[in-house]
Order: structure tokens, then sequence, then C-alpha cells
């Protein structure tokens, strides 16, 4: 079964970017306020050609739902699941930006940023590509989007931060195997700081309506 190449089919650049959705985005603690963020969670795509003849295995919609894709340290493509190369596997997918759009779940690994593509002048329109996200978890381990994992483009109830300087704290992995040493765990997920338990150390900004992440020292 062939893959998708740059060659008349959906290819993808992949780009690491600034993290804009990944560890914590706003931290403060009962007695001062901070903001900062970092992680290993968006990637950035952009969308190429899509085949006139789809190959078994993949959709209409480049990288939808259930689909999966290879990894590189420059680039990937789409590739049938069943492949060697296979990596990761698309668990939600919208078109438009990020920012304002549906969350991806909360243990997705990272996020595929798809740029729009338009359909070359002999083709029907099929093979446009639209603006938007995949939300990808990885075939096999590690998952850093896991509660504890280091990363993510999430935080959640279970992820480990520590304090980076001037107000700011990183998502780190909770047993100890990161670059840095877990200081602080996201124990409850709340609307509000009165909600946070008591021996509370640290108010962390979530995505969603419980925004208020409560961590306490480890």
């Amino acid at each position: 079964m062939r893959e998708r190449s740059s060659v008349g089919v959906v290819c993808a650049l992949l780009v690491l970017v600034a993290a804009l959705l990944t560890g914590c985005q706003v931290l403060s603690s009962p007695e001062s306020g901070g903001s900062g963020g970092d992680g290993p969670g968006d990637r950035t795509a952009s969308g190429g050609r899509a085949s006139a003849t789809q190959q078994s295995g993949y959709g209409a919609v480049f990288l939808a739902v259930d689909e999966c894709s290879s990894f590189g340290t420059t680039s990937f493509t789409e590739v049938p699941c069943t492949s060697e190369r296979a990596a990761a596997r698309v668990v939600a997918r919208h078109d438009g930006k990020v920012a304002g759009g549906p969350l991806c779940p909360a243990t997705t690994d990272f996020v595929l940023h798809i740029s729009a593509q338009a359909p070359s002048s002999e083709e029907d329109g099929d093979g446009a590509v639209p603006q938007g996200y995949a939300c990808m978890r990885n075939l096999e381990p590690p998952h850093p989007g896991d509660p504890g994992g280091g990363g993510g483009p999430r935080t959640i109830v279970g992820d480990c931060v520590y304090g980076s300087g001037s107000g700011q704290v990183r998502e780190t992995a909770c047993d100890g195997s990161g670059k840095k040493k877990p200081q602080y765990e996201v124990v409850k997920a709340a609307t509000a700081r009165v909600q946070c338990p008591a021996g509370t150390a640290l108010y962390v900004q979530l995505d969603g309506r419980q925004s208020v992440g409560c961590a306490r020292p480890v």
C-alpha cells in the first residue's frame, strides 16, 4: 500500500513552533501572580495537494479522525495505520485556528496545525485542504499528554510543574524523568479558586469550563 507523498498527493511539512497551548498557561500563588508556558505539544503542518484517487485506508479529509501520520525531525506524511511508519493517530480534527476553536481531548499528545491549500487548476476542488488542526495521540508510549506525562497541549489534573522564574511555571514529568524535577502537582480542576482544597500553593489556568488548577507541593 503506497503512502501519500509530495507528488500528486497530500503531504505536510512539520515544524516545531513556540509552545502556544502546552504546559501551564497562567500561574499565580495565593500571594502573587504570573504566567508561563512550555512543552512539546504543538507542531505545524502545511497541507499539500490531495490525490485524485484515494488509496485504501485513506479518507476524503487529510488527517481525518482515526487516520495516522508518520514522525520525522522535519517532516511527516499521512500513512496507513498498519504501516510500520505509523506513529500517531488523529483523535480529533477541526477546521480553522486553534485559538477559539474546540479543545483537543485532554490526553492529546501533540497538535498539528494544518495550513490551507487550494487545489491546482486541473482539479475539480476535491484537492483542497482547509486550514485546521489535528489532535494527535502516539500509537505507543511515551504519552506526554497523559496525567503526569510532562507535556501535551493541555495542563490537566495529575500534571506536575516546576518554577521557571519570574512567576512562571513549566510542565515536567511527575516521575522525575524530565530535565527538571517536579515541584507542584495539579490535584483538582475548579471553576473558582475558593473551590480549591486546603494546602493549595499555586493556581494554574486550565482550558475549559473548570479553568482553575489547584496545585500542591510534591
